[in-house]
């Protein structure tokens, strides 16, 4: 079956006229179960983690100062967010979503976290959207408790995902591959195991002809026994904030690929859903629901 962590949480939301599309996160789930997709019996509610847990990624201090609401206005601004209780809640549900989706990856080969992706953020600061790494805490704490023992990130969010960079730059049981516009966010890229810059304008071709030059050389060469899939929907064409070139079929066809190379591999694979900033909120939905329906053809 597949499991998806849903965030009822969501229903806090941030003040008018941010540019943080929030509503995906309740239109996502509403569609799938809508067009038949899936059922309410494939969606969990995940609970927060504990900070044993979440201190195993991130610096003590950092935390302590981001649960108690103590970063400076600056540290804030950097992270895109006004700081609040319900926000920092938010963040550790989920945290949370992305380790339990990670545990059903391991039973049933595919499982989603409708949120997550959080790559911008570092052990000890958040940027860009990002207040803790999802990926990371669910790779370290499958890591600590024997469930696996290599980890391959595919990162093909329009941005560098800079944090997870910076957080595996000297594990050798995580290899980070992030695949990204060179002219986009963050302006000082971090250094993955393996980056692949893209020119702006990127279009389907070129995209999907160096996915799969790389991608199948990676798992030769790593062997890893699970893959965390960052997919954001900001690769398209349509998206505000990326400046690649991709279509709607495109973008479907990079998931189609991801998730057929895993399942052939019989490598578990958990995906965090990641950006998606298109001018229209039915582009951004669409995107991301055929993510969804793939894992379901593919793996069910």
């Amino acid at each position: 079956m597949l499991k998806i962590a849903n965030h009822k949480v969501y229903a806090h939301p941030l003040p008018e006229g941010h540019k943080f599309p929030m509503e995906k996160y309740d239109l996502l789930p509403q569609q799938l179960i809508y067009e038949g997709t899936v059922t309410e019996n494939n969606f969990f509610i995940p609970s927060s983690l504990s900070d044993e847990i979440i201190l195993k990624t991130h610096e003590k201090d950092y935390f302590e100062k981001l649960k108690n609401l103590q970063l400076t206005a600056k540290e804030q601004r950097k992270t895109g967010f006004p700081h609040s209780k319900e926000l920092i809640e938010r963040e550790i549900t989920i945290m949370g979503g992305t380790l339990q989706a990670a545990q059903y990856a391991l039973e049933f080969g595919v499982a989603f976290n409708i949120a997550g992706g959080t790559h911008h953020a570092y052990t000890n600061r958040g940027e860009g959207f990002c207040l803790l790494n999802d990926i990371a805490i669910a790779a370290n704490q499958l890591l600590n408790l024997g469930s696996i023992k290599k980890v391959l990130v595919v990162d093909l969010d329009v941005h560098q995902g800079n944090g997870t960079a910076q957080i595996f730059q000297n594990n050798a049981d995580v290899f980070t591959f992030s695949m990204h516009g060179k002219n986009n966010y963050p302006l000082h890229k971090e250094v993955s195991d393996l980056d692949i810059e893209l020119l702006d304008g990127t279009d389907d071709k070129t995209y999907l002809e160096t996915l799969k030059e790389t991608l199948p050389k990676l798992l030769e060469l790593q062997q890893p026994d699970f893959i965390f899939y960052q997919c954001g929907i900001d690769v398209l064409k349509t998206d505000k904030l990326g400046k690649l070139g991709l279509s709607m079929q495109g973008c479907k066809e990079r998931d189609r690929y991801v998730l057929e190379l895993a399942k052939n591999n019989q490598i578990p694979l958990m995906a965090s859903m990641g950006g998606g900033y298109s001018e229209k909120i039915s582009d951004i939905v669409e995107a991301h629901a055929n993510t969804y329906r793939l894992a379901q053809e593919i793996y069910f």
